[in-house]
């Protein structure tokens, strides 16, 4: 049982670039365009993840054909899970501009409106000098302050912004209005969900030359307006971010460290930030790469230290 790897799929965004193809050599898909998101494990009706490298055992089976099937869900991913979908969507973003100012709606109203809810954390794989993320409200900022805001155009003022640095993660539970600004790489954790709310998109263009779609009313039903300025969070034994969906872990690896499953009746998903890991059948895993050890899966080995993060799914 070796590590299984899938094809990244790739988006086109109006605020992305090409930082995929300089600092981790993909080749992306078309020259010139920029390209904000690679969905790096995927199972979305229009983006599935399709198995390249398992050592031969699932290779061409899309994520969804094996999280469908009862005995390769419990033979990859371990007993206990259930869902239509692989639960968890997990990506690069590339922010070469800023994203729009969005939020994602909570359990209680995303049915109501039509939407998935989603909870999702960001860990800064690379920060340019001076870049800033937007999270939560500015102190002193209302309800009304922030309605207003969007028909002057001041909304930067209302929104609480954080110099993060490379090795900082920041929790986005539903409801926490957000934005990435330009020069970042992240990896997004986040639940199987596609719904996000634009409020505000910094009176831009979008690739086809016209403005992207807001959705002001659904955003003002969704923003809790008693988040404000929220930090960048402090990490505990390792523990990045935990919550009913997922459980985020930074591994910091030294040579000769091993990098196996916390529970080994279960799957986790593992994200190489830096560094270098092998497994026993000459695969080597490097900066960029994301993989799904599976149950049962032997344990990798660092030859060259780093930063790996691991993601499980709560028991």
């Amino acid at each position: 049982m070796l590590p299984i790897r899938f094809n990244a799929v790739y988006q086109e965004r109006v605020w992305g670039g090409r930082e995929l193809e300089r600092v981790y050599g993909r080749e992306l898909p078309r020259g010139g365009v920029p390209y904000g998101e690679s969905w790096e494990i995927s199972d979305r009706e229009d983006a599935q993840s399709v198995v390249v490298s398992d050592g031969g055992v699932y290779a061409g089976r899309t994520l969804n054909e094996m999280w469908c099937d009862e005995v390769t869900r419990v033979e990859v991913f371990g007993d206990g899970l259930c869902g239509e979908r692989f639960p968890l969507l997990i990506k690069i973003l590339d922010c070469r501009e800023d994203l729009s100012v969005q939020v994602h709606p909570p359990a209680g109203l995303a049915g109501e409106l039509g939407g998935e809810a989603k909870t999702e954390m960001w860990y800064v794989a690379g920060a340019d000098a001076g870049a800033k993320l937007y999270a939560g409200l500015r102190r002193g900022a209302t309800r009304e302050s922030f309605e207003r805001s969007l028909s002057d155009g001041s909304v930067e003022e209302q929104i609480h912004a954080i110099e993060a640095r490379e090795g900082e993660s920041i929790f986005i539970p539903s409801g926490r209005l957000h934005a990435i600004g330009g020069g970042y790489l992240i990896y997004e954790i986040q639940e199987n969900s596609d719904t996000t709310y634009r409020v505000f998109d910094w009176n831009r263009l979008g690739l086809d030359g016209v403005p992207r779609e807001l959705h002001v009313e659904e955003s003002m039903r969704c923003i809790d307006f008693s988040d404000v300025e929220p930090g960048m969070d402090v990490v505990e034994d390792g523990c990045l971010a935990c919550c009913e969906y997922f459980r985020v872990d930074r591994l910091d690896v030294s040579v000769g460290d091993v990098v196996g499953n916390v529970d080994g009746g279960r799957f986790s998903v593992l994200a190489v930030v830096s560094g270098r890991l092998c497994d026993g059948g000459g695969g080597v895993y490097v900066a960029g790469d994301f993989m799904i050890l599976p149950r049962g899966g032997d344990a990798l080995l660092v030859d060259e230290g780093g930063v790996v993060l691991q993601t499980v799914i709560p028991v």
